[in-house]
């Protein structure tokens, strides 16, 4: 799970949906 939001992070343009996804996941 750590790798996929580095992977969006490192994106740039992703980092809104990489959050977006942390808070759906870990509520």
């Amino acid at each position: 799970m750590a790798k996929r939001v580095v992977l969006a992070y490192s994106g740039g343009l992703d980092t809104s949906v990489a959050v977006r996804w942390m808070i759906e996941n870990y509520g």
